[in-house]
């Protein structure tokens, strides 16, 4: 007997919610909700069924029901818009007037297309006298009624995280009416959360000059150049919003934030506290000052504007999640309390309920829970995969295309090609690796800046999977044995110039991103001269350590053990074609050996790039520096072994990791029984 393919069944599962979508258009309720009741059987989560299970539910009268099925649809998809539009229709047949006003403002906050939520907050408004809420309620109903209907639907979708959907309703718009300036934002919303930066930012910025007075274009526009980190042209608009209107809160935090990834923490922190006299107690302020804080070296204030977030707002899942990523911090019986109590809410916003997962993994790892904490880094990471497109196979087979591409007799024909600057070490590898460590180390040298995680490679690529040559776009990395010496010439002199920005005058910087192992042979080819080191670690702790933290973005293959074990075999695979292709080009360091020889370590990377040997490389815990990374108070403490074998606490739950791990562990098996 056959089983029916994946397709096939995902065909089925469409076609009968579609006839019980039919039924509850026809108000045949009862018969819907027998439908749907029999598909949540094989699938209990899936959204659509619940939310018209709680539709019919509500249209049947059974209300108390309904609200439960809401409730498990909030805990799949907690910022489902119309599961608390629902939400407010339940409680107001009720009689529970004030649950149902906030169901139905949250209604709006996740999803603005929602007519009826804000005809409902009108109702309550006008009956309760609150003119001031309801002239702002109407303003916002107003602008919404006057959209253009396939705008509004535009909105819905992305909403509902139909996002091709809604980008093919976009466009097809714009091609009817091609400078409407909400619909160039609303496409390039789309394109950020797509992560096609690029031609967002090209949207916003046309946007911007066709409306130069429309607030949203032009903020959305800061976030798009802050994505981009490009953070000359954000810092530029930023203050043009402030000199608008120098007491607007929300100008002047996002005047302050961006002073923050500027690197000019002194001015940020300066504004913050500006901001805070005019909003005492403001969560979102208080914890990006702690960011600012942390990043300084500042431990303690950072926590104590944490926990002044946390009191002023106890649901703020961002600032628990802030004390966690201190790594140093030890929660307290009380506040571990106060966090599961908060996990109990099935109101809490989708990251809300993130942070607070990654937190309490922490904080049970702290108290040895060893189960526990796996429980919630899992929760953590199901939550954050659930909302990602990541797919390992196309990953590995983008890895296999370097490997066929990129060649030694490529690599050769072009080795007189590029720029010719020395400036840059190229810090990379695997996350959690100890690259951190390594950045400071060098960066403790007096002719070494250290700066950030540097997208200009990662952006470099994206453009070359778009460029075409005699009218041929033949992808990347294909396109690598089509260019030209002056063409290789112009990127490796542009990222020189474009990186300007975050050095202090050292001879030579430091670039630590580390998914750049994946572009070697690009980075060979437009800066011959560059130094490249490889941080490597344990893949066991390696692994493990990178899925119980939750990364600001990027790292989507950490969401899941079985993916993060398949990308480090596959950096490994790629590490070794560079290996071959590149003999000596790139220097292994690994962590453990850093960990228990130092100073060999040191002076073997600085006689890598040149370097005279500096006592302040092996004192690299006392330089002052701003650390972004979550290695940040790590790395202002001597070395010492206490991350060397944390795995082997997990062991029990890591039978997918090594699996995928495969070939790579076993090489490695002799060495792992050694920690």
């Amino acid at each position: 007997m056959s089983l029916p393919s994946p397709q096939n069944d995902s065909q089925e599962h469409s076609s009968s919610l579609e006839a019980a979508q039919k039924l509850i258009q026809g108000q045949q309720f009862a018969a819907a909700l027998d439908a749907l009741q029999k598909l949540l059987k094989s699938r209990p989560d899936d959204p659509e069924a619940l939310y018209m299970s709680a539709v019919c539910l509500r249209y049947t009268q059974q209300y108390q029901a309904s609200l439960d099925t809401l409730a498990q649809l909030k805990s799949v998809q907690p910022e489902h818009g119309r599961a608390h539009q629902e939400e407010g229709y339940n409680q107001r047949a009720l009689g529970n007037k004030d649950k149902a006003m906030q169901a139905f403002e949250r209604a709006c906050f996740y999803n603005p297309a929602l007519i009826a939520s804000y005809k409902a907050r009108i109702e309550f408004h006008t009956q309760r006298g609150e003119r001031a809420r309801l002239a702002r309620v109407q303003d916002q109903l107003k602008q919404l009624v006057a959209m253009p209907k396939p705008l509004v639907a535009v909105v819905d979708l992305i909403s509902m995280g139909k996002l091709l959907r809604a980008e093919e309703l976009c466009r097809a718009f714009l091609k009817k009416i091609p400078h409407h300036v909400e619909a160039m934002r609303l496409l390039a919303d789309i394109g950020m959360r797509l992560g096609i930066l690029e031609d967002a930012e090209l949207l916003l910025h046309s946007a911007s000059l066709l409306a130069p007075n429309n607030i949203p274009v032009h903020i959305d526009y800061i976030q798009v150049l802050r994505k981009r980190q490009q953070h000359l042209k954000a810092q530029d608009q930023a203050q043009k919003l402030l000199e608008r209107d120098p007491a607007n809160p929300q100008f002047q935090s996002l005047f302050a934030v961006q002073c923050m990834q500027s690197g000019k923490f002194d001015e940020a922190l300066t504004t913050f506290d500006e901001l805070l006299k005019v909003l005492p107690n403001d969560p979102v302020t208080l914890t990006s000052k702690g960011h600012a804080l942390k990043t300084k070296g500042e431990a303690a204030s950072a926590i104590a504007s944490y926990q002044q977030a946390i009191a002023a707002y106890p649901r703020h899942g961002e600032a628990y999640f802030a004390l966690a990523n201190l790594k140093t911090y030890r929660f307290s019986d009380d506040q571990i309390q106060q966090m599961l109590a908060l996990q109990q809410d099935d109101n809490l916003s989708f990251m809300e309920r993130v942070h607070l997962s990654f937190a309490l993994g922490k904080a049970f790892e702290d108290k040895e829970n060893i189960e526990q904490a796996f429980a919630f880094y899992e929760q953590g990471n199901s939550l954050k995969k659930s909302q990602s497109r990541y797919d390992a196979d196309q990953v590995t087979a983008e890895f296999k295309l370097q490997q066929e591409h990129v060649t030694a007799k490529l690599l050769a024909s072009t080795k007189d090609f590029g720029h010719s600057s020395p400036d840059p070490i190229f810090i990379l590898g695997m996350p959690r690796a100890g690259s951190t460590l390594i950045e400071q180390i060098l960066s403790s040298h007096s002719q070494v800046d250290g700066t950030l995680e540097l997208p200009n490679v990662l952006s470099l690529s994206q453009r070359l999977r778009r460029h075409s040559i005699d009218g041929v776009t033949p992808g990347y990395p294909q396109v690598l044995e089509l260019l030209s010496q002056q063409e290789l010439a112009q990127f490796g002199k542009d990222f020189i110039e474009d990186t300007k920005i975050h050095r202090q005058g050292a001879p030579f910087f430091i670039d630590k991103m580390p998914n750049n192992f994946r572009h070697i042979g690009l980075i060979k080819m437009m800066l011959p001269n560059a130094k490249i080191i490889d941080a490597r670690r344990n893949p066991l702790d390696c692994c493990f350590s990178g899925f119980k933290q939750l990364f600001a973005e990027g790292q989507e293959f950490s969401y899941s053990l079985a993916d993060v074990g398949q990308y480090y075999q596959d950096y490994i695979t790629l590490m070794a074609h560079w290996d071959e292709v590149l003999p000596g080009f790139v220097l292994r360091v690994d962590n453990e050996n850093v960990i228990t020889d130092l100073e060999d370590q040191v002076r073997r990377m600085l006689d890598f790039c040149d370097l005279p040997f500096e006592q302040a490389c092996l004192d690299f815990h006392n330089t002052q520096r701003n650390v972004r990374t979550p290695s940040s108070e790590q790395v202002r403490k001597p070395v010492n072994s206490a991350g060397v074998g944390q795995w082997r606490k997990y062991d029990p739950y890591l039978d997918p990791l090594k699996h995928s791990l495969g070939p790579t562990l076993a090489s490695l098996s002799t060495e792992i029984q050694k920690i």
